[in-house]
């Protein structure tokens, strides 16, 4: 190849993909649990608020998309099985969702995005009376906040 031919290579690639695409140009959906497209909920264990080790990969991709998308706000919902009591609930899904926060900022997330709320059992993603439905309720999503 003659020099031309390699510098029209190396433009095209670097375009490559083009410009990222603003998050404005499509609307924001929905990933898993309810949290927007980009982030990913984060589980728990039953009656606890700590971040699992099999989450953390997790909270660093919210933490990065995060950190990206700087028009943005993120909510962080905590929400909870249906066993135990509203009061208790409520409780621990504020925990589980100050857990979550605490863990974003020490990724280098600005606590000024971050605001949480507590559904405690109120929104429940699974009616199901059993530990696959349980475990899917036992979370904190991150939903952006337009």
């Amino acid at each position: 190849g003659s020099k031309t031919e390699t510098d029209q290579a190396m433009k095209v690639d670097s375009k490559g993909a083009g410009p990222v695409e603003s998050l404005d140009s499509k609307p924001l959906r929905i990933s898993e649990g309810r949290t927007t497209e980009g982030m990913l909920p984060v589980y728990f264990n039953y009656d606890s608020s700590d971040v699992r080790k099999d989450q953390v990969a997790r909270v660093e991709v919210n933490a990065d998309f995060i950190k990206k998308s700087t028009k943005y706000e993120v909510r962080i919902e905590g929400n909870c099985d249906p066993r135990g009591t509203n009061e208790y609930n409520m409780a621990l899904g504020e925990r589980r969702a100050q857990s979550a926060k605490k863990y974003l900022m020490n990724l280098g997330v600005s606590e000024a995005k971050l605001s949480t709320v507590s559904y405690g059992e109120e929104r429940l993603l699974l009616q199901g009376q059993d530990e696959m439905s349980w475990a899917q309720n036992r979370r904190a999503d991150f939903v952006v906040v337009q």
